[in-house]
């Protein structure tokens, strides 16, 4: 399986692609609490049910996110006639630990010129720098660490200018500001390089979670993570999340930017770090999850497609320790990524599957978001709406959004269309 940061997913043999060899499975009711209480009101939903499954996701498969450190914002470059007049591009540097030679991350807005301000935003990481995401020759090139590619776009790891817009059909800019809505994005390895290794030129080799006081060190260093971390310390998911907490520190300052209308959004292993995102930090007013299969917006025990054990074993610094123990054995999860999407509410999500890309488990995609819907119920809301998962490029749903779409794994126009459609139901009303 290819880990590019560019992220072009195989659609690897061997795993299982069949219905009829879905195993069995029971999943946790997200309105039961641990004392197998019913939760019966949101208040009850917010103050008991909901901090409860996020700790469990903490302790089993992102692990625990630090409280944000001290953090300063720089902003490097501002062309009010960006994409011939159109809008106003900025670019902000953000220091993540509040010094100059900490870990930084590097910040691109495009901000639309003829729409009243502040304007609603959309808020992602890229895979391949800031200057991937539109031809632009004034964006600057990344400056973080980037796999090599065959095309010379990433030679020794550092972008060259034939990486200028090579990921823009993923981000459809010029048809974000043409609706109104501002883009902010940042390249995920700027938080940290997406290698097992990456860890150490990384903000989890600085920011850690408070260890507890019967914390005993692992005898076998844990591959993906330093030695002496925790089995619920944070991995590379856990810091790309919260990377895009502190981009959400930055909007909160800037006047032209609506903080109250920010819709984080991800594809793929950034589709996982985005609902992970969107579950913990409540200021994110929609969340959007594109492709994001196991680990994301797919339920881990139908054993569909890609497998906790497969992408633990791929990519071992994703998530936490303790998740590593439900290699092989999903039914013992003490959660499903049903809870997860459910953390969202009452904000609005949306989910989105392509058929071609088994290995996420669109089919488990739809069921997690289906079976979200008993919380928002509480909040008297409408969820997906339909009992069963719709035909291809027919998105359903009122407060929960899904649609599965033909073709593979990726970021289309298509899917950028049902987003902004929703988005305008939700932010235009």
């Amino acid at each position: 399986m290819s880990i590019m940061c560019t992220d072009v997913e195989a659609q690897p043999a061997g795993a299982n692609y069949d219905e009829s060899k879905v195993p069995q499975y029971v999943l946790p009711d997200p309105l039961t609490s641990s004392d197998g209480t019913r939760v019966d009101s949101p208040e009850r939903w917010q103050k008991r049910r909901r901090p409860e499954i996020l700790k469990l996701f903490e302790t089993h498969v992102y692990g625990r996110t630090p409280e944000p450190v001290r953090r300063r914002f720089k902003q490097t470059s501002e062309d009010k006639n960006a994409l011939g007049g159109k809008a106003t591009r900025k670019e902000v540097t953000v220091l993540l630990i509040g010094t100059d030679d900490g870990p930084t991350m590097d910040l691109l807005l495009y901000i639309p010129n003829n729409a009243k301000r502040p304007v609603p935003a959309f808020l992602g990481l890229n895979f391949a720098g800031n200057h991937s995401v539109h031809s632009d020759p004034g964006i600057a090139l990344a400056r973080c660490w980037l796999r090599d590619t065959k095309d010379g776009s990433v030679t020794n790891n550092r972008a060259t200018n034939l990486g200028r817009g090579k990921e823009a059909s993923r981000w459809q800019i010029d048809k974000l500001i043409d609706r109104g809505y501002a883009l902010v994005t940042a390249c995920y390895c700027d938080i940290e390089p997406d290698h097992a290794d990456g860890y150490k030129d990384s903000l989890r080799s600085i920011v850690c979670p408070r260890k507890s006081e019967n914390f005993v060190k692992s005898a076998i260093p844990p591959r993906g993570a330093p030695a002496d971390a925790a089995p619920d310390d944070w991995g590379a998911i856990g810091a790309w999340a919260y990377g895009l907490s502190r981009a959400m520190d930055y909007l909160e300052k800037e006047n032209d930017i609506d903080e109250k209308r920010v819709a984080v959004i991800g594809h793929s292993r950034l589709g996982k770090t985005s609902l992970w995102a969107g579950a913990q930090d409540e200021r994110f007013a929609i969340v959007i999850s594109n492709d994001s299969g196991e680990g994301g917006a797919a339920l881990s025990k139908r054993r569909f497609g890609e497998t906790v054990e497969r992408i633990n074993t791929s990519f071992p610094h994703w998530f936490c320790g303790n998740f590593k123990q439900y290699n092989d054995n999903e039914a013992q999860l003490p959660l499903d990524q049903h809870m997860l999407i459910a953390l969202i509410a009452p904000r609005p999500v949306y989910v989105a599957s392509a058929e071609e890309d088994l290995w996420a488990d669109p089919k488990g995609e739809f069921l997690a978001a289906k079976r979200a819907e008993p919380v928002y119920r509480l909040f008297a809301l409408q969820g997906l709406g339909v009992s069963e998962m719709p035909a291809l490029n027919q998105p359903v749903g009122k407060t929960i959004g899904y649609h599965i779409r033909s073709g593979k794994h990726d970021v289309t126009e298509y899917d950028w269309e049902q987003y902004l459609d929703f988005a305008d139901r939700h932010f235009k009303r």
